[in-house]
C-alpha cells in the first residue's frame, strides 16, 4: 500500500457512509493523523482520531462554520451529492434546483470556504468525486449538476494553482454504495475507488478514471458528436431504475 497520508488531515463530506465510509477508514490506514467526518447527521465512530462534524451542504452557514473548526485541513475531499429517485432535466425547476444546491452551488461553497485553509496549510489537496454521468446523454439534473461540478473543478485547478493546491476531479459509473441501489448493472466496489483516488493524491494526478466504462468513455468522447451520441444512447438503454 502507498502510505500516501502520512501526518495529513483529511475533510471528508458525506462521510456516513458509502463512499464516505470508505475515505474516512482508508485515510487512517495510510497514515493520516486525523478525519474529520462531516454529514447533515454526523454519526459516532469508534476511533478518537475521526471527529464527527456537521455540515449541510445547503445551508451556507455551515461551510464557514466547517473551516472555523477544521483548521488544519490539508485535504478536502468532496463526496457529499444527491442523486433524487425521479430526478429528469425536464422536471420541476425546484426539484432540479435542490439539486443543483448540494452537487454544485454546496460544494463550491464549502470548497471556497477552505481554499484559505489549505493555503494556510502549505496548499494541499483538493479531491471531487465527481461522475461519468458529466460526459453522458443522462436526461437528469444530477448529470447535469455533475457536468457543472466538472468544468468547476478544471476551473479550481487552475485558479489555485498560485497557492500550490493539487485539484483532483474522480469520475466514476456505478460504484456498489445505497446510491446506486436501484440500478442493477455491473458496479465498482467502494474499496476500489478510493484506493484509487489516494493513489492519485500520492502520485500528483490531477484526474482519476476509476472503472473500465469511464476509462473507455474517456477515449471516445472525440468522436464526432453525431456519431458519439447514438451510441451512448444505446449504452444507456440498459440503465433502467
Amino acid at each position: 500500500m502507498n502510505q500516501s497520508l502520512d501526518g495529513r488531515t483529511v475533510l471528508v463530506t458525506g462521510a456516513n457512509g458509502g463512499l464516505g465510509e470508505q475515505f474516512a477508514r482508508q485515510a487512517l490506514d495510510r497514515g493520516a493523523v486525523r478525519v474529520y467526518a462531516a454529514a447533515r447527521s454526523p454519526k459516532q465512530w469508534r476511533d478518537d482520531r475521526i471527529r464527527p462534524l456537521t455540515l449541510d451542504l445547503t445551508v451556507p452557514a455551515h461551510a464557514t462554520l466547517a473551516a472555523e473548526a477544521a483548521p488544519d485541513v490539508d485535504l478536502l475531499i468532496n463526496n457529499a451529492g444527491v442523486a433524487p429517485a425521479g430526478d429528469s432535466i425536464a422536471g420541476p425547476e425546484e426539484e432540479l434546483r435542490r439539486t443543483f444546491e448540494t452537487n454544485f452551488f454546496g460544494t463550491l461553497r464549502v470548497t471556497r470556504a477552505f481554499i484559505p485553509v489549505l493555503a494556510a496549510n502549505g496548499g494541499g489537496t483538493l479531491l471531487n468525486i465527481l461522475s461519468t454521468a458529466a460526459w453522458i446523454t443522462v436526461p437528469t439534473g444530477y448529470a447535469a449538476s455533475k457536468a457543472a461540478m466538472w468544468s468547476a473543478t478544471n476551473a479550481l485547478r487552475t485558479e489555485l494553482r498560485g497557492q500550490g493546491t493539487q485539484v483532483v476531479g474522480l469520475l466514476v459509473g456505478m460504484v456498489d454504495t445505497p446510491m446506486a441501489a436501484r440500478w442493477d448493472v455491473p458496479k465498482e466496489s467502494p474499496q476500489s475507488v478510493v484506493a484509487q483516488a489516494y493513489d492519485a493524491v500520492a502520485n500528483g494526478a490531477v484526474e482519476v478514471l476509476a472503472d473500465d466504462s469511464t476509462r473507455y468513455l474517456k477515449s471516445r468522447l472525440n468522436t464526432k458528436a453525431e456519431e458519439l451520441y447514438p451510441w451512448l444512447d444505446e449504452q444507456l438503454a440498459s440503465f433502467v431504475p
